[in-house]
C-alpha cells in the first residue's frame, strides 16, 4: 500500500516530532542545540512558519506550528533537517543519517489541543525526569511564555494571548496551565496522532477539515462517536 503523504493545511497548528535513529542522541553539546535553534528561526521564516513551542531532548524534539504558505511546512522541515546533519557530522567527525526516517506530525483542532499541546512540549523534560521544573530546563520555550527571558524563535498564538490583558496576566494564566499538567488521555492522543499522522480533533472539526484537503484523515472505517468531554484546555464556546 502506498504511503500516505503527510497532512498539512495552511493555517492549522500542527504538532511534529523528529527522533534519531535508533534512539541515537541528535544533540551532545551546547553547541548543537544552539545550532538547531539557529536553523529553526532561519528556515521558519524564510518559509512562512509560526513557532508557537518547542523542546529540544538528546535525542529527538518537539514543534508546535502553524505553516502559513503552502508547503511551507515540509520546506522547513527539510532543509533544518539537511543543514543540521551537515552541521553535526562535521562537529563531531562522523558520516551518514541521522534521523529515524521522516518527521512525524499530526494537524490538531486549535480550540481543543493547542495549548494542551503546548503544555505536553514543556513537560517533556519532567517526564524524562531531566528536571523537576518545566522552567529549569533552557532548550525548550517554556520559559519564554512565563516571563523568565526573550525567546526570538516563538511566536505566541492568539489563543496564548487570550489568557490575559497584561504581560504578567497571560504569564501567570499559562504557568498555572502547566503546573496543572495534562490527563494521561490528552498525552496519549497527542502522541498517537503525531506518530500515525491522523488528524486530532472533534468529529465536527474533521468533517470540516476534510472539505480542505483529499488527503484521508483518519485510519480505516469510522467506529462509534465519542462522546465530548471537559476539556480545560478547550476555550471554544460550542
Amino acid at each position: 500500500m502506498a504511503r500516505l503523504p503527510r497532512l498539512t493545511v495552511t493555517g492549522y497548528p500542527h504538532h511534529v516530532i523528529l527522533r534519531g535513529n535508533n534512539r541515537q542522541d541528535i544533540f551532545r553539546t551546547a553547541a548543537d542545540y544552539q545550532r538547531m535553534l539557529d536553523l529553526l528561526f532561519e528556515h521558519s521564516r524564510a518559509q512562512g512558519v509560526d513557532i508557537h513551542a518547542y523542546v529540544l531532548m538528546s535525542n529527538h524534539l518537539h514543534l508546535l506550528l502553524t505553516p502559513q504558505e503552502d508547503q511551507a511546512l515540509p520546506k522547513m522541515m527539510q532543509a533544518v533537517g539537511r543543514s543540521y546533519v551537515q552541521a553535526f557530522n562535521k562537529a563531531h567527525g562522523r558520516t551518514g543519517t541521522l534521523w529515524e526516517g521522516r518527521y512525524r506530525s499530526t494537524l490538531i483542532q486549535t480550540e481543543r489541543y493547542l495549548l494542551a499541546c503546548m503544555v505536553y512540549i514543556d513537560l517533556n523534560p519532567v517526564r524524562a525526569h531531566l528536571v523537576t521544573q518545566p522552567e529549569d530546563y533552557v532548550w525548550s520555550s517554556h520559559s519564554g511564555y512565563i516571563g523568565q527571558r526573550t525567546d526570538r524563535l516563538i511566536t505566541p498564538h492568539a489563543l496564548y494571548w487570550g489568557l490575559g490583558n497584561t504581560p504578567f496576566a497571560r504569564e501567570a494564566a499559562y504557568a498555572e496551565l502547566v503546573q496543572a499538567g495534562i490527563s494521561a488521555d490528552q498525552q496519549g492522543a497527542l502522541t498517537d496522532a503525531t506518530l500515525s499522522g491522523w488528524a486530532l480533533g472533534d468529529p465536527d472539526f474533521k468533517v470540516s477539515l476534510q472539505a480542505q484537503t483529499p488527503r484521508r484523515l483518519t485510519k480505516g472505517k469510522p467506529g462509534r462517536p465519542f462522546a465530548k468531554q471537559k476539556n480545560p484546555f478547550d476555550v471554544s464556546t460550542t
